[in-house]
Formats: structure tokens, C-alpha cells, sequence
């Protein structure tokens, strides 16, 4: 199905696609920085979808209608504690990129929400949705990750 997109949703799509590409990069660089394993996985995991997110936008962009079929639920959200000790560095460490990703989503999930009111083809605002509800699923993994390892309070 081929759809013509106005000038502001061109826009809005260019907009998207440069923060989906931050993400998947963010994800991909704060894996190599994290220190615990299973951070580094859901680090990588998520990388992975907010890559097939881009995927989706370039698709909207070139006029075709994505398939929507990429899960974003990554994982099981169960995580064990990593740290025993409360006040390490490492677990500093890995706190910060947690809070820094979980803000991202919470600031990419909000530029979605403002899309899907603003397209016009209730398909692309479908497309649109959906990819929201994977960066929520996103920011709800990360604070179970961080909920596990009392590092959201």
C-alpha cells in the first residue's frame, strides 16, 4: 500500500528517524559501558528494536506501509539482583545509564504521542502507535531493571 505523506509529516518523520537512530546508538554504546551482564543484554536487545523502529520510519518515509510485525516486549522483564553492594561505583555506573535511557524513552515516547495526532492516514498513525507502545515497554523495562537493583526509588 503506497501513501503520500504532507510536508509536516515528512518532517515529523525525519525528526523521528534522527532520534531512533540516537536510541539505537545510546543503547549500543551504553551496552559496552554497562558493567553488569544482564544490562549489557537488555542494552543490546533493545538496541536491536529501536534499529527496526528506524527501519519503520524509513519505510512511512518512502511511502510504504511498515510491517509492524517486530515485537518490542524484548525479554521476560524478570532481573536479579546484580549488586550486593549498594554503593559501588559499578553500580553507580550503571545507574546513571539506566536514568539517562529511561529519560530518553520517556522524551522519544512524547514525540510519538504529538505523531499519531498529526498524521493523517489512520495506518501511518496505527504504525505510529505501536511504536510508541514499544519505547513504553522500553522505559518499563528499564525501571524493572532498576526497580530489581534499588536503583529507582
Amino acid at each position: 500500500m503506497q501513501f503520500t505523506l504532507t510536508q509536516k509529516e515528512t518532517t515529523l518523520l525525519k525528526d523521528l528517524k534522527e532520534q531512533e537512530k540516537l536510541c539505537a546508538d545510546k543503547y549500543k554504546k551504553y551496552a559496552e559501558y554497562a558493567h553488569d551482564p544482564q544490562l549489557k543484554q537488555l542494552f543490546n536487545e533493545l538496541s536491536s528494536v529501536e534499529k527496526s523502529h528506524h527501519q519503520m520510519l524509513v519505510d512511512m518515509e518512502s511511502g510504504r506501509l511498515p510491517d509492524t510485525g517486530f515485537g518490542g516486549g524484548v525479554g521476560n522483564g524478570q532481573f536479579a539482583a546484580a549488586y550486593v553492594q549498594t554503593d559501588s561505583q559499578d553500580k553507580k555506573d550503571d545507574a546513571y545509564l539506566c536514568t539517562d535511557l529511561l529519560t530518553t524513552e520517556k522524551h522519544v515516547s512524547s514525540l510519538y504521542n504529538t505523531c499519531v495526532f498529526e498524521f493523517t492516514q489512520p495506518e501511518l498513525r496505527r504504525v505510529l502507535n505501536k511504536i510508541q507502545g514499544d519505547e513504553q515497554i522500553h522505559g518499563e523495562k528499564i525501571y524493572q531493571y532498576m526497580k530489581a537493583n534499588a536503583m529507582y526509588s
